[in-house]
């Protein structure tokens, strides 16, 4: 039988344990809800390695340097593979909005699926930033005031390396071109270019995505006798083309020229097999004292050297932080405006953000070097120049972007 202390110790006890709970459940109601970024690109094909789970270890590396909050609340990075279809894109980017209140949505690589993020990012009015997607018409007929273009486009690399080659002297090209729409409207930014600069594309060949055998294109390019052997789609694709290019024997007779290559596709196919090749990139390891720390910790992280688009990646991050820490609200209207009028200054670059979304800042023009020239590994690349952003990307007037008033 109980004592009587006892019996009036265990009311207490309840009594504690109920106040605790409720205590508990108290700070549990009123912990801030995270805010959630949504990062979707190929996790697991030909662009995996230019960007994948690089991307978003950089992108967690950016919420990790500004302090894990935004107005006082967590951030919180989603990631997922699209597999480089536009329905996983769209269907998954619907889900986290809806079911994770997901604030950002971020796109990885691939036109098409950025457009499908695109399209739920209009509808949802949510910012999204388009890092790996390459074609112009993103921030020209295809524009958006939810939009915005930070890396690269095709208008800008096709300037860039379209011109570099063209005051070498060289007037004949044969494009091997990808066949959907960063290839296509690639094709058409090189054609424009070359054109402009008194030459001709001779011959357009157009190859199927993850094509296995690219002999069949190279020998209609092959025939056509021109000067350049330009490549005009990217990853995978275009390191298998390349390779069969060399053991075509078609190289010694058509200087090629790649229209878009990322650090780890030169690094993956050897300086013997890639040296002397030039192209445009938007960002390099040493590009400043600012890139190549922030490029020593990425390694430091992954055991591998970052890319443009992973370095993109974090800068694009960064950058929406400090515009809701500036505008103080999430709301994407008031974010984009703050956006579109800070300067950005940071490791990937310097520049600002147009009306049409356009991130407009310099570029480089880069050769890899050859075997002989470099020093050790990772010294891969030398800097032919600068380019100006405002030579670069399309003007308003060219861009023809319906926001663009």
């Amino acid at each position: 039988m109980p004592t009587p202390t006892s019996l009036r110790f265990r009311p207490t006890l309840s009594a504690c344990a109920l106040a605790c709970c409720a205590i508990t459940g108290t700070a549990q109601a009123q912990a801030p809800a995270p805010v959630r970024l949504g990062f979707l690109t190929d996790m697991s094909s030909q662009y995996s390695d230019g960007d994948g789970k690089g991307g978003a270890t950089a992108i967690q590396m950016a919420i990790e340097d500004f302090g894990g909050k935004l107005l006082g609340r967590p951030i919180e990075l989603l990631s997922a593979d699209h597999q480089n279809k536009a329905d996983i894109a769209s269907t998954k980017s619907r889900e986290w909005v809806d079911t994770q209140d997901v604030q950002l949505l971020i796109a990885g690589t691939n036109t098409a699926t950025a457009l499908a993020m695109g399209q739920v990012a209009n509808e949802k009015k949510r910012v999204l930033l388009i890092n790996g997607a390459y074609s112009s018409n993103l921030t020209g007929s295809q524009c958006s005031p939810y939009w915005v273009h930070y890396n690269s486009d095709t208008t800008a690399i096709a300037r860039g390396t379209g011109r570099a080659v063209s005051e070498q002297g060289a007037k004949t090209w044969a494009l091997l071109v990808a066949d959907y729409t960063f290839g296509h409207t690639l094709e058409a930014d090189v054609t424009h270019v070359v054109q402009a600069q008194g030459g001709q594309i001779v011959k357009s060949v157009r190859a199927p995505f993850h094509a296995n055998d690219f002999s069949s294109y190279l020998v209609q390019v092959q025939a056509s006798k021109a000067e350049i052997l330009g490549f005009a789609n990217a990853g995978g694709d275009f390191m298998n083309a390349l390779k069969a290019a060399r053991e075509f024997g078609i190289t010694p007779k058509m200087k090629p020229v790649a229209l878009m290559v990322f650090a780890n596709e030169v690094e993956s196919l050897g300086l013997k097999l890639a040296g002397g090749l030039m192209f445009t990139d938007s960002w390099y390891w040493d590009r400043s004292p600012e890139a190549r720390a922030w490029t020593d910790r990425y390694y430091a992280r992954t055991k591998k050297m970052p890319t443009s688009l992973q370095a993109s990646d974090y800068s694009s991050a960064m950058s929406y932080f400090k515009a809701v820490e500036k505008a103080q609200s999430l709301d994407a209207d008031k974010v984009m405006q703050t956006l579109k009028s800070m300067p950005l200054n940071d490791m990937f670059g310097k520049g600002k953000i147009e009306p049409n979304g356009r991130y407009v800042h310099d570029m480089y023009l880069l050769q890899v070097k050859t075997p002989e020239e470099s020093k050790g590994k990772h010294d891969s690349f030398k800097l032919i120049k600068a380019l100006p952003g405002e030579t670069l990307f399309a003007s308003k007037q060219e861009a023809q972007c319906p926001i663009w008033k």
